[in-house]
């Protein structure tokens, strides 16, 4: 064979070869489903890392090529919600369950906080603690200004048990509401509080000692309800990871420390009514549920 042959023999080669990869990697990216999930109101907010990570483990353990991106925008939950119901801009999205979401959105009910985010600590001003600390009755706490998320469900929870409560739009300004004296509890859950406490710690914002507040209620990956698929890959991930350990694992490496930092025994615990928890709500799993 003449040198000249030769040559263009081993182009071919090599084109074929290009252009095999290239096919080969071309079908892999198609292959790769991407989920996307809001974007978090603040930089400071660190809420997304746990059911992120649990979500990705989830998906991962099904052995189905996807890929978790951030919405463009920052989405507050009411906003998120509403877009994941209209199929737009996100596809999962991780919230309280209630009986208006569980009718408009599809529920993977497998509680991904074991029930912990229905016990709630108070937020205060710390200039505010010894106005507070001389609170003997629970019926007392109902006449302090609490703040919530206007469209959140423990506003209407907290509502239905008498509370005074006072709807904030987004997230970051409850915070300024609070250090302003616009408001003087913050009642947020036991996994919550400690990054807010330390993300606000220097604008006079502390944990109160005293008191918890705990309803039953779940809190769950929701995705649109035409989409069964993704919501029965999420439901397989998160059973098998609490079949295996993993989900408890992941869990408490997170939040088992922050459980014995809220001395729970020492508080005064206030039982609440959750008017608005679903009737198929899985209470009697007990391996869902932190005991």
């Amino acid at each position: 064979m003449s040198e000249y042959h030769s040559c263009c023999s081993r182009f071919l080669v090599t084109c074929w070869v290009v252009l095999s990869f290239l096919s080969i990697h071309s079908s892999a990216q198609a292959a790769i489903k991407t989920v996307i999930y809001p974007r978090p109101e603040a930089d400071s907010d660190r809420r997304t890392e746990y059911p992120l990570k649990l979500l990705e483990l989830a998906l991962n353990t099904v052995n189905r090529d996807y890929m978790l991106m951030p919405s463009v925008v920052t989405l507050n939950q009411g906003r998120a919600l509403k877009e994941l119901s209209q199929e737009r801009t996100v596809d999962v999205v991780w919230s309280m369950t209630s009986v208006e979401r569980e009718k408009e959105l599809l529920p993977i009910r497998i509680p991904i906080y074991r029930g912990l985010i229905g016990w709630r600590l108070f937020l205060a001003k710390k200039s505010n603690l010894e106005t507070i600390s001389a609170i003997k009755e629970p019926a007392q706490l109902k006449d302090m200004r609490i703040l919530q998320g206007h469209d959140w469900p423990d506003t209407e929870i907290l509502k239905a048990n008498g509370f005074s409560v006072l709807g904030v739009v987004h997230y970051p300004a409850i915070f300024e509401m609070l250090q302003a004296g616009r408001g003087d509890l913050f009642p947020r859950s036991i996994i919550e509080i400690w990054a807010e406490a330390e993300t606000y710690h220097d604008a006079g914002i502390v944990i109160e000692p005293n008191w918890m507040l705990r309803y039953p209620t779940a809190f769950y990956y929701f995705v649109a309800r035409n989409n069964g698929a993704l919501a029965r890959d999420i439901e397989t991930g998160l059973t098998m990871l609490v079949e295996s350990g993993e989900f408890n694992q992941l869990f408490y490496h997170y939040y088992g420390g922050l459980l014995e930092s809220a001395r729970i025994p020492e508080r005064t615990v206030i039982e609440l009514n959750n008017p608005i928890l679903p009737p198929d709500t899985p209470l009697g799993v007990e391996k869902f549920w932190h005991k």
